[in-house]
C-alpha cells in the first residue's frame, strides 16, 4: 500500500511540477533609438520644474517607446545628464518605417545652481563612437 501511495504521490509531482518548453514566447529586446530633436529651455530658474521633450524616429512597427536611460553625472561643477531613447522592439514581420517621428518627454527638477549639461544619444558614427546633442543650460537663483 505504501508502495502504490509513493508512486501515486510522484506522479502526482511529476505531472504538476514538469515544465513544458515552447517556442511560443515572446522575444523582446531593448534597444536605443537616436534622438533627432529636443525642445528644452535655454535656462533654468532654481526651484522650478520643466518638462523636457525628446523626438525621435521610430525605426519599425515593431519599436514601441519603453522609457529613458537617464544617468546622471554629478561628480564634477557641471552637472552631466545622458538622456537616451530606450524602445521596446519585438522581433517578427516588421514594416521599415520612414519619417515616423515621435516625441516624448520627462520632467526635470532644477535643484542644483551649477549649469545643467544634457547629452542626448544620436547613435554611433562611422569609428562606433556615441555620438551626442549637447545643451549647456545655466541656472539662475
Amino acid at each position: 500500500m505504501r508502495k502504490i501511495l509513493f508512486l501515486a504521490l510522484l506522479t502526482c509531482f511529476t505531472v504538476f511540477t514538469s515544465c513544458s518548453v515552447s517556442d511560443d514566447a515572446v522575444n523582446v529586446q531593448f534597444e536605443l533609438v537616436p534622438v533627432q530633436n529636443v525642445l528644452i529651455p535655454t535656462e533654468f530658474t532654481l526651484g522650478e520644474t520643466y518638462t523636457i521633450s525628446v523626438t525621435y524616429e521610430r525605426p519599425t512597427d515593431c519599436h514601441a517607446f519603453s522609457n529613458f536611460e537617464y544617468i546622471t553625472d554629478t561628480t564634477s561643477a557641471t552637472n552631466i545628464r545622458t538622456v537616451a531613447v530606450v524602445n521596446l522592439f519585438t522581433p517578427g514581420d516588421c514594416t521599415a518605417l520612414t519619417g515616423s517621428f515621435q516625441t516624448q518627454t520627462f520632467v526635470l527638477n532644477v535643484l542644483d545652481t551649477n549649469p545643467y549639461r544634457f547629452r542626448f544619444w544620436q547613435g554611433k558614427n562611422e569609428d562606433n563612437e556615441d555620438m551626442y546633442l549637447v545643451y549647456e543650460i545655466p541656472v539662475n537663483n
